[in-house]
């Protein structure tokens, strides 16, 4: 890609940007949130056109208009925001677009165990006939590799393909990666977690704010430099907290039962515990393991069928979502695009959200737009949200990163007792990270309580003060960071050490 530059109204996404990608090889590209790695990419799928540049295959230019012609070319994408139709199963979603067919009728036949090779193949276990709707963002993720590998793309980009997985499946896909590399396939990852680039990438380019400043050999390049390269200045890799002082109760969770929509289990079994003033509570465990459908019911997203909430001696077990939330209940969701944002409604109007009816955003049943505005402006000052057009930008056209930082920024600003943060710092650079760990831990400072639920195991080991393991719907030990192991976290994780912990609280 030479000299690419792509415009967008009020910025300029990739300024005069230059990358060269060699057959076989891992190419890191990195960058902060909105540094416009996402849309150089996308211009490299057919899914923008860049204003200026070309792009060239083998010595040769070529033209990709859309991304058929990228698939014609052997390029293919998996997207941060995965591109998967919900209601359809795993394997229709694979052929969608390429479905094999006899005059006109289609032949899943052939199709089916092309993809239970593929999936055997390369380790990407996927049951071909479950919906995407039903199974884990994990699952989805390794959909959205077959459909290239179904496709016999040679040119594979991943766009912040481990930001939704478990450390188990990371470990997973980077493995998965090395193999399309030695096979001779040529890979583009976008990431911002510098281990990942330093495990498994050749080289790595970076971007800021739009420009290119570098294409750098990983192997005699240190974290250290790569992330100065990235954000401009020095970054700090640990988590700064005194040690936690807990007060009172504000959540106590007793014998919390959640049906599944997946199967005839509940997801979540009998499950208690309490988060209190001035400490981060960590949920960890590995995906699908009920966390989900556990901060649904906290939050009100899903009725559970059996147990109570209670917030600040209140019963809120069947309250509705605005109740939770102006009793003192802040929820950063899993889902920014699905429960996060209103992704047509512009960053202003999603900033008050939860706020609108409030004196200080209404009179007399109509928005006071000028308080909006002064609002947001403070708020986007304040966590450094980047938008093309300040507080009038739809959240749509937003990077990733960015529209996360403005649900921290709403989540944090509302008055509460309870911050609920489930996955906080997925898909964001390391100075954002750095930034949103502070607001955790100034949060818990507060006299706050924070239930914190992450993936990210160094992330559960900096951040919390007290860690619950979730295994399998039940809470199936409680580790105190200081005292406590990676290693030791991941046997809790696994189910390898649950039931230890079993026959200790059978013999008490």
């Amino acid at each position: 890609m030479r000299n690419i530059t792509k415009i967008f109204p009020g910025i300029i996404a990739n300024d005069d940007v230059t990358l060269n990608l060699k057959k076989g090889e891992i190419h890191a590209l990195l960058g902060e949130n909105g540094a416009g790695k996402s849309t150089l990419m996308s211009v490299l799928f057919g899914l923008y056109q860049a204003e200026k540049g070309e792009i060239r295959m083998n010595g040769e230019v070529i033209k990709i208009n859309n991304p058929n012609d990228a698939n014609r070319l052997g390029i293919g994408m998996v997207h941060q925001h995965f591109k998967l139709v919900e209601i359809f199963t795993v394997l229709e979603n694979i052929i969608l677009g390429v479905e094999p067919n006899t005059m006109g009728f289609l032949q899943k036949k052939d199709a089916r165990e092309k993809v239970v090779k593929l999936s055997e193949q390369y380790g990407l276990k996927v049951d071909p006939d479950a919906l995407i709707e039903s199974i884990s963002v994990g699952m989805q993720q390794r959909v959205e590799i077959l459909k290239m590998l179904y496709r016999d793309n040679e040119i594979l980009i991943f766009d912040e393909p481990t930001a939704v997985l478990t450390p188990q499946e990371i470990r997973e896909l980077l493995d998965i990666m090395k193999g399309f590399a030695k096979e001779g396939k040529s890979i583009l990852f976008i990431t911002h977690k510098l281990n990942e680039i330093k495990e498994v990438a050749d080289r790595c380019t970076v971007l800021r704010k739009g420009k290119y400043i570098g294409t750098v050999d990983v192997m005699t390049t240190s974290k250290e430099e790569l992330s100065k390269m990235m954000v401009g200045r020095d970054i700090s890799f640990s988590v700064d907290k005194e040690p936690s002082k807990p007060e009172d109760v504000v959540l106590s969770v007793r014998n919390l039962t959640v049906a599944s929509k997946i199967h005839k289990n509940n997801a979540v079994k009998n499950v208690s515990f309490d988060v209190r003033r001035g400490e981060i509570v960590c949920l960890a465990g590995i995906d699908g393991n009920g966390q989900t459908e556990l901060v649904s019911a906290l939050t009100g997203l899903e009725k559970s069928t059996g147990g109570t909430i209670t917030l600040l001696g209140q019963d809120l077990t069947k309250a509705t979502i605005r109740k939770r939330s102006t009793s003192g209940m802040s929820h950063i969701p899993e889902d920014r695009h699905k429960h996060g944002l209103v992704l047509d409604y512009s960053l202003e109007e999603n900033l008050v959200l939860q706020r609108y009816f409030e004196p200080d955003f209404q009179k007399r049943g109509f928005i006071r737009f000028d308080a909006m505005r002064k609002y947001a402006d403070k708020l986007i000052k304040q966590y450094d949200v980047r938008s093309g057009q300040g507080p009038t930008t739809p959240a749509r056209s937003m990077s990733g990163g960015n529209q996360q930082k403005a649900i921290i920024a709403r989540e944090i600003d509302k008055k509460h007792e309870l911050l609920v943060a489930v996955q906080p710092t997925r898909g964001l650079d390391v100075g954002a990270i750095e930034y949103i760990h502070k607001q955790l831990v100034a949060t818990r400072d507060a006299g706050k309580g924070v239930l914190l639920v992450s993936l990210e195991l160094d992330e559960v080991m900096d951040v919390s003060d007290r860690i619950l393991v979730i295994y399998e719907g039940e809470i199936v030990g409680e580790l105190d960071p200081k005292t406590s192991t990676v290693e030791e976290l991941g046997l809790y994780m696994s189910g390898a050490k649950r039931n230890v912990q079993k026959e200790n609280s059978d013999g008490e």
